[in-house]
């Protein structure tokens, strides 16, 4: 980018502003010009200072980050900050530039802060962030996953259905499971509709990878992937997944 940007911190953790203060003392890209350490007062200091960048946590006080993201009317460069994977998992692609887990040290930081130079245009950055956080921004291609301690990328055509846990929602791509606290609501929200399909109240198919349906009594089917795996299909989803069929 090659100019120096203006930064937010905003964290209700006096030690973790510090730390962040102390990471990015020694870079000259970067200028603090404000702190915040509620989401009400963070959503003041964003449209009031109009910074280039926000460091921004996510469970605070008085709004969450992901609150803050949504209520601002200025559209700066956003990098999340928590402790919690969950969010990231949550927002999906959330098209912030990226999303911090603390821990975090100075490698991890630069490699943030290097994708802020490599990225276009600022002021679209919060808006694209704002509407992918809304949920109903259509659909996404992407979706981060916890991984052996790493949040990952996962490409959406790549998953092949979807099963509902307690809290949380098992993705099983080909080859590859992994839990997402997300509910299968949240997947409906967010999946192209004309490739995922709700057929039981705890599955969501890829049509790509239904290989037979088979019927079964009262009306219902027994939905085989090209996996092999069989699933129930509920007889209130059965006659829409026939249409689909067709």
């Amino acid at each position: 980018m090659g100019t120096t940007l203006r930064a937010i911190i905003v964290d209700d953790e006096p030690l973790a502003r510090k730390r962040l203060r102390e990471l990015l003392a020694g870079r000259a890209d970067i200028e603090l010009v404000g702190e915040a350490v509620d989401g009400a007062s963070a959503i003041q200091a964003i449209d009031d200072l109009r910074p280039d960048l926000v460091f921004l946590d996510v469970e605070m006080p008085e709004a969450t980050g992901l609150d803050v993201v949504e209520r601002i009317t200025h559209d700066p460069f956003v990098i999340f900050t928590t402790a919690y994977d969950r969010y990231a998992v949550a927002a999906f692609e959330l098209q912030a530039i990226d999303y911090l887990l603390k821990p975090f040290g100075e490698e991890r930081l630069a490699r943030a802060l290097d994708r802020v130079s490599t990225t276009g245009d600022a002021r679209s950055s919060a808006h694209r962030a704002r509407a992918a956080l809304s949920m109903n921004g259509g659909a996404v291609d992407h979706l981060l996953v916890r991984d052996r301690g790493r949040l990952v990328p996962v490409a959406v055509r790549d998953i092949v259905r979807l099963e509902a846990g307690d809290d949380y929602t098992s993705v099983h791509t080909r080859g590859r499971n992994y839990l997402v606290y997300l509910t299968l609501q949240d997947f409906e929200r967010m999946l192209d509709p004309g490739r995922y399909v709700r057929v039981h109240r705890s599955h969501i198919v890829n049509i790509a990878h239904v290989a037979q349906f088979t019927p079964a009594d009262g009306g219902r089917f027994v939905l085989e992937m090209t996996d092999g795996t069989k699933l129930p299909v509920s007889r209130a989803h059965a006659k829409a997944l026939r249409e689909r069929a067709v």
